[in-house]
């Protein structure tokens, strides 16, 4: 029989194949993890992924009401739950979650940035407003939660998640807030990850393509108010569920990206060979959506 080394990080190594090629997994069970955003769509889909492993979930968002609803069948699936208000565009706020999380389970080993909001409006119409708050919460959101966390992420060597989106990979137009967030939010992840390869700090960013979720309802307009509709056929995207179990999957095999969908890889692949042709394909694709800014 091989000798499987025993892992520095509390990973569990599982031979794969015939040859001496290992793969270490990280164990989920009974981890600290904290999800900001946790109250709906690709957020919530996460905090039951995570509970069916029985993890130790910190619950964040600005509903306290929803996260309740979410605590409640977190319980049902045998985790713990810890819920804290917090508006991740406020440093104060992402500085307390920490503080909380630590007073109640004296560790971090997962964080996974997920609050996020969008925006619909050409660029030239767009009271600059719109763009700030999208990048405090998206960018400066992300950046708050890591900062204060770190330190306790590094010492468990655990992992930092970004949800991105394939608008980080490709800019989108009328969405030239969100894309700018997501591609900062990228750029940031990018360098903490080579900045941290001698840590063992796991660093990844998932980016999913268009997901079943409100965050269309809820975006902003031009003027910065709540649109309310979404402008596609929801039905017909990916499940936040999916999304979740590829996060999950992704947190055990340490993965530093994943593009999801057909659609978002076939992106990432014509963008870096064909970058003008896929403006075009990108600006017909939006400009048939419903109520479209170029109509």
């Amino acid at each position: 029989m091989e000798e499987i080394k025993k892992s520095t990080v509390d990973r569990p190594q599982t031979i794969v194949g015939s040859g001496r090629w290992t793969v270490d997994l990280m164990n989920i069970k009974n981890k600290v993890i904290i999800i900001t955003g946790a109250s709906s769509g690709i957020g919530e889909a996460t905090a039951y992924a995570f509970a069916k492993q029985h993890c130790k979930i910190v619950l964040a968002a600005r509903n306290i009401e929803k996260l309740e609803a979410v605590k409640i069948k977190c319980l049902a699936f045998g985790a713990e739950c810890l819920l804290v208000k917090c508006d991740v565009s406020k440093e104060e706020d992402c500085k307390q979650l920490i503080q909380s999380t630590i007073q109640q389970f004296n560790t971090i080993n997962i964080l996974i940035n997920n609050a996020g909001i969008s925006m619909r409006a050409l660029f030239a119409d767009l009271d600059l407003s719109v763009i700030k708050q999208v990048m405090d919460i998206n960018f400066w959101g992300t950046v708050y939660c890591t900062k204060y966390a770190m330190p306790y992420l590094l010492k468990e060597k655990g992992s930092v998640i970004g949800v991105s989106s394939v608008a980080g990979i490709k800019g989108l137009p009328g969405r030239t807030g969100y894309s700018a967030s997501k591609f900062a939010m990228n750029g940031f992840m990018d360098s903490l990850r080579v900045e941290n390869i001698k840590t063992g700090l796991h660093v990844g960013v998932i980016c999913p393509g268009y997901t079943a979720s409100n965050i269309r309802n809820t975006a902003l307009n031009k003027e910065g108010k709540v649109q309310t509709e979404t402008p596609l056929d929801e039905s017909k995207l990916m499940s936040a569920s999916t999304v979740a179990d590829e996060i999950l999957k992704m947190i055990e095999h340490r993965k530093a990206e994943v593009v999801l969908t057909s659609q978002g890889k076939l992106t990432k692949l014509i963008n870096k060979f064909f970058p003008r042709l896929l403006d075009k394909m990108v600006y017909n694709v939006v400009s048939k959506e419903k109520d479209s800014p170029f109509k």
